[in-house]
């Protein structure tokens, strides 16, 4: 009973820092709007994907088509909500595996040091040192482009980042009195990592998943504009983009809605992830805290 009385000023604490940041409330409406048209595209779009209207071939904004139609007569407002779909599946599902990948690899080399630690931190610098875009691409160029492709060559650059950050915790954790406690009475180590080193990482992992969801969709924006991602007729903010090249000067709102799309939602998730980090971040929430007793 004491406990939960204590834990529940600590929940409607979180609740009040992320409240008072209003950047962080309005990110989390749209980030939540973004999961409800990722869900429900099919059944609110009001035409098909590919529903193609020759006779209304580059029409402009009007209450029949709020975004206007493409170059084949087919509705923009559609197809970037559909589009929504594909867009965050591939992004949720590349930083899930990268999350697990790296949290995976990431606890192993700090819990255990020696030459694990050494050898897993030395394939992470060598992923490290290519340009994330530049090793997505190479990935990519390997196999056959597609969704399946685009989603594991994005976990995969985005691995590292999640094994540093669950390295550096498992260091940190690793040494605390009650792991130390826990290993002098003979537990064994996976009962130890999963009881005390996952729960005590979880803060700044789940920051980083908020953080890599932003970029994950930048990043599979940029691949199916290459022409390497989703590939056509499937619909992507990307590959929206790419067709509407040709017709930047006479249907200017092929490019704008979905660029729009990718925008505000990358940035949503990353407003969100500085959120969580005020609140789960020790620091940051202690430097909160002061400013408001000032």
């Amino acid at each position: 009973m004491t406990t939960d009385t204590a834990a529940a000023p600590a929940r409607l604490s979180s609740v009040r820092i992320l409240a008072r940041n209003p950047l962080t409330v309005v990110s989390a409406v749209i980030v939540g709007l973004a999961v409800v048209v990722a869900v429900a595209g099919p059944w609110i779009a009001p035409y098909g994907v590919n529903a193609i209207d020759v006779a209304g071939q580059l029409r402009a904004p009007s209450a029949a088509h709020p975004f206007g139609t493409d170059e084949l007569g087919r509705d923009v407002f559609s197809r970037v909500l559909l589009a929504a779909g594909a867009s965050l599946s591939i992004a949720a599902a590349a930083v899930a595996f990268a999350l697990v990948v790296g949290v995976v690899l990431g606890v192993a080399a700090g819990y255990r040091g020696g030459w694990l630690d050494t050898v897993l931190m030395r394939i992470v610098d060598v992923m490290f040192a290519f340009p994330v875009l530049l090793l997505a691409l190479a990935i990519v160029a390997i196999f056959q482009p597609g969704m399946l492709t685009t989603t594991i060559a994005i976990g995969v650059v985005y691995t590292p980042i999640f094994a540093r950050i669950a390295r550096a915790s498992a260091l940190s954790v690793r040494v605390s009195p009650f792991v130390q406690v826990s290993q002098t009475m003979g537990t064994p180590g996976i009962q130890i990592v999963l009881r005390h080193v996952l729960p005590n990482i979880a803060g700044p992992l789940v920051v980083q998943t908020s953080l890599s969801l932003a970029f994950a969709i930048l990043s599979e924006a940029a691949l199916s504009f290459l022409g390497l991602g989703i590939q056509p007729p499937a619909p992507s903010w990307g590959g929206m983009l790419f067709a509407a090249q040709g017709f930047l000067t006479q249907a200017w709102w092929m490019s704008v809605f979905p660029g729009a799309a990718i925008f505000v939602t990358a940035l949503a998730f990353n407003l969100f992830g500085d959120g969580l980090r005020d609140v789960l971040d020790p620091r940051q929430r202690t430097i909160i805290e002061a400013r408001r007793t000032r």
